[in-house]
């Protein structure tokens, strides 16, 4: 099933994405969860119960014009993110293929939805684009196995824009890649979650950017150097991930910062991020 958080008269609700707009799973008389990280820690009964509230009568539904989305999930404790993950952008940047996942994160500010806008910070000169496939934890792991059963420990995965402001996250000898990638706003993900027993296969999906219309980025999740259960199975040797946390999982070549001119982000601009199956992130570039 799709999935959204909407803003609701009553406060951010966990939603039902249908064809025609999106069902408030708390507003039934089944006792849903009212956000997305319950949700996906609650039983398969209850997740059940969810994605049958498109044939529920007392179903309260918002169109989908009528509603202003939120981030997927809202509240994650942990955003983390692999750098240098696909095959064919390591080669365009003329680097050796990584023989482990290159880790780095974001914070909470960073969190914007479908539709809100990216800002450019002020004191950045060189902001630039990354498309990226988010995995959505959906189970306490901890040591989780490199094989088939780490897909246990996934909730979804959604749509992500890794924006990162270049001029910041190479500043110095010793690089500053978090507070590169860490400003207001450098982390819209959206518009919806798909949960993993829709999603099956996660390495093979297409990823593309679009800039103003134009396509910048086109590759696939099989160029993965670390598929998902490798990258659980890393990053749960060191912390214990939890319902709701955010791993971006790399972006594919074409970035802005290693094109001939280089094509970087501006106000005016309007950027969308697809992924095969999940949906098309937007997001309006202005300056801060």
């Amino acid at each position: 099933m799709k999935l959204a958080t909407i803003q609701t008269p009553h406060g951010p609700r966990a939603a039902l994405a249908v064809a025609d707009g999106y069902i408030d799973l708390h507003a039934t008389d089944r006792g849903l969860p009212t956000c997305m990280k319950a949700l996906l820690a609650a039983s398969p009964a209850i997740r059940k119960a969810a994605a049958d509230t498109s044939t529920c009568k007392n179903a309260v539904k918002y169109a989908a014009n009528a509603v202003k989305l939120l981030p997927p999930v809202t509240n994650p404790a942990k955003i983390l993110c692999i750098g240098l993950n696909y095959r064919d952008h390591a080669i365009e940047g003329n680097k050796p293929i990584p023989d482990e996942p290159v880790i780095f994160g974001k914070f909470p500010n960073t969190l914007i939805a479908h539709g809100d806008p990216i800002k450019l910070p002020k004191v950045a000169k060189k902001v630039d684009y990354e498309a990226e496939l988010v995995i959505v934890i959906g189970k306490t792991g901890k040591h989780i196995p490199n094989n088939e059963s780490a897909f246990e420990y996934v909730g979804g995965y959604t749509v992500g824009h890794d924006v990162s402001a270049r001029d910041w996250q190479f500043i110095g000898a010793e690089k500053q890649w978090i507070i590169g990638k860490t400003f207001d706003t450098f982390a819209p993900t959206g518009p919806v979650l798909v949960t993993a027993d829709e999603l099956t296969n996660p390495h093979k999906l297409q990823v593309q950017l679009r800039l103003n219309g134009t396509t910048l980025q086109n590759s696939n999740t099989k160029e993965f150097i670390f598929g998902v259960p490798h990258v659980l199975w890393y990053l749960s040797q060191c912390v214990t991930l939890e319902p709701g946390d955010l791993i971006f999982t790399g972006t594919p070549p074409g970035v802005g910062i290693a094109r001939t001119p280089p094509i970087l982000l501006k106000a005016g601009d309007v950027a969308e991020v697809e992924i095969e199956g999940i949906g098309t992130l937007r997001n309006p570039v202005v300056a801060e």
